[in-house]
C-alpha cells in the first residue's frame, strides 16, 4: 500500500517539474519579447508627441479655426476599438481590458446610443464575437509586427467610416505598461480630437490651402500614431504580465514539488522503518 502511495507522489513530482519547465521557458520567453516591445513603445511616443504638438500650433495660431476632426457630434454611433491580446496566460491582461470596454459599451447603450467593435487581439475577438456584438473589423496576432504602415491601414479605414457619418465617436480601449510590474487599463477618446491650447496667442503663420485642410491631412497620421503607440504599448503589458503570471507559476510549482518531495521522504522512511521492524521481527521469532 505504502508502495502505491509512494509511486502515485513520485508521478505527481514529475508531473509539477514537467509544468516547471514550461512556465519557466514561458518567463524567459516573454521576458525577451518584453524588453523589445518596451523598447518598440518608447520609441513611438515621440512621433506622436511631434504630431500632437504639430496638431496644436494649427490650432493655436487660427483663432477661426474649425475641422470636422474637432466639432462634437451627436454621439448616435461609437467605433470602440478595443485592444487584448492574442494568447492567454497572462493573468487579468485580457480580462481587465475587455471588462473596462464592457463597462463602457454598457453606458453607451443606457444612454440610447449605438455602438460598433473593433477588436484587435484574438482575446477580444472572441469575446465579441461570442457575445454578438457589431463588429466593423477585426484584427489579430499584430501585436509583435505591427507597423507605422499597419496602423495607418487601420487608421484610413476608421476616417473612411467617419467621413461617411457611419460613426461620430472614435473611442479606444488598452492596457499601458507603466514598468515591468504594473500594468494599467486606459480608455481614451481619439476622435473628436480634444486639442488643449491657448488661441490667445496667436502668430502669422500662414497655411496653405487653409489651417483645416493641413490639419486634416495630418489626422490619419495622428490616429494611425494613437494606434501605433496603443497596439505596442499593449503588447508589451502582455508580456510583463505573463512573465509576472508565469512567475507565480514557477515559484508555485516549486513550493509544490517541495512539499510532494516531503511527503514522499516521510513515506519512503517509513517504508524503510516497517521493513527493518518485519525483518527484526522475523529474526527474533526464528530465535
Amino acid at each position: 500500500m505504502a508502495s502505491s502511495n509512494m509511486k502515485d507522489i513520485k508521478r505527481r513530482i514529475k508531473s509539477v517539474e514537467s509544468t516547471k519547465q514550461i512556465t519557466n521557458a514561458m518567463q524567459l520567453v516573454a521576458s525577451s519579447k518584453l524588453r523589445k516591445a518596451k523598447e518598440k513603445a518608447d520609441n513611438s511616443k515621440p512621433f506622436f508627441n511631434s504630431m500632437y504638438e504639430t496638431m496644436c500650433e494649427i490650432v493655436r495660431e487660427d483663432a477661426t479655426f474649425s475641422s470636422i476632426y474637432t466639432r462634437k457630434r451627436k454621439a448616435n454611433v461609437t467605433l470602440m476599438v478595443v485592444i487584448a491580446g492574442d494568447r492567454g496566460l497572462a493573468g487579468g491582461f485580457n480580462a481587465n481590458v475587455i471588462k473596462l470596454a464592457q463597462n463602457r459599451y454598457d453606458e453607451i447603450v443606457k444612454a440610447g446610443q449605438d455602438a460598433v467593435i473593433l477588436p484587435i487581439g484574438k482575446k477580444a475577438i472572441e469575446y465579441f464575437e461570442k457575445r454578438k456584438f457589431k463588429i466593423m473589423t477585426r484584427y489579430e496576432n499584430i501585436g509583435e509586427s505591427i507597423t507605422v504602415y499597419g496602423a495607418m491601414s487601420i487608421a484610413d479605414k476608421i476616417i473612411d467610416v467617419y467621413n461617411k457619418d457611419k460613426i461620430d465617436r472614435v473611442e479606444l480601449f488598452y492596457t499601458d505598461c507603466v514598468s515591468p510590474l504594473l500594468q494599467e487599463e486606459k480608455h481614451m477618446a481619439v476622435i473628436p480630437v480634444d486639442i488643449q491650447t491657448d488661441k490667445t496667442n496667436i502668430s502669422l503663420t500662414n497655411y496653405e490651402p487653409s489651417a483645416e485642410a493641413v490639419f486634416d491631412s495630418l489626422i490619419p497620421r495622428y490616429v494611425a500614431g494613437v494606434l501605433f503607440g496603443a497596439i505596442v504599448d499593449s503588447f508589451a503589458a502582455e508580456q510583463a504580465a505573463r512573465r509576472i503570471a508565469m512567475e507565480n507559476a514557477t515559484d508555485n510549482a516549486t513550493e509544490m514539488i517541495n512539499s510532494l518531495s516531503l511527503v514522499y521522504n516521510r513515506a519512503r522512511q517509513g517504508a524503510i522503518t516497517q521493513e527493518i521492524t518485519e525483518i527484526v521481527g522475523g529474526a527474533n521469532a526464528q530465535e
